[in-house]
């Protein structure tokens, strides 16, 4: 395959639960109170669940050796969270149709600011992770959303111009511009689509047969 799609995972795979960052925060719960802990992705520093980490520990002045036993102790929490079959792994309506569809003629794959063991968990559970795992990064190693694709774009061997990312934030279109790949602002709400579109999202779409038809226009899929 020539050409290669990728996506963020939250807000265009996967919809993130309100019992699932819970679950993230209750993992330090040995070494602070989670009920103190913002909730607002966009409040941190840098917007990842492996930067978040280290925030957190920096600003309740606890040792950065603590972190992976926090790590472990959310992806056991998560797997048994969803397991138990606790809110999560939600899907987007029309992702599950939209990785089937393009993955027989696209190389597919995720770029999200989880850690990758958490997306693995989550898109399994929502039985997309066959689809993407091949070609996954999550956020282990840190860094904005630029440095997560830029990342896994070293392991595809593709001219930026075949390869289209997809995402839901900001931080997915500054990401997309700096990696020189066609972009895709994807959100069910009019508010943000105009807000991916401020921030220089030139294609923009509001459902998943339309993020289709615009992939397939991009990489000239007959």
């Amino acid at each position: 395959m020539d050409s290669a799609v990728i996506f963020d995972c939250d807000g265009v795979l996967l919809h993130l639960e309100a019992a699932e960052e819970d679950v993230f925060f209750a993992s330090f719960a040995p070494h602070c109170d989670p009920a103190v802990l913002s909730r607002d992705w966009n409040s941190y520093g840098i917007r990842n669940d492996d930067d978040i980490v280290d925030e957190i520990l920096r600003a309740h002045k606890q040792s950065p050796e603590l972190k992976a036993g926090i790590k472990q102790r959310y992806f056991d929490m998560l797997e048994h969270h969803l397991k138990l079959g606790g809110a999560g792994a939600t899907l987007i309506d029309g992702a599950a149709e939209l990785l089937s569809v393009l993955g027989s003629k696209h190389k597919l794959g995720v770029a999200t600011a989880n850690f990758h063991e958490a997306a693995r968990l989550r898109l399994s559970k929502a039985g997309l992770w066959s689809s993407v795992a091949v070609l996954s990064q999550g956020a282990d190693g840190g860094g904005h959303k630029r440095e997560i694709l830029a990342r896994l774009l070293r392991h595809l061997d593709l001219p930026r111009h075949r390869i289209v990312y997809v995402g839901d934030n900001c931080n997915d279109v500054e990401a997309g511009l700096a990696a020189k790949v066609h972009f895709i602002g994807f959100s069910q709400a009019p508010e943000r689509r105009i807000e991916l579109a401020a921030h220089g999202a030139h294609y923009l779409s509001a459902s998943h047969p339309e993020t289709r038809s615009l992939v397939e226009a991009l990489l000239c899929v007959k």
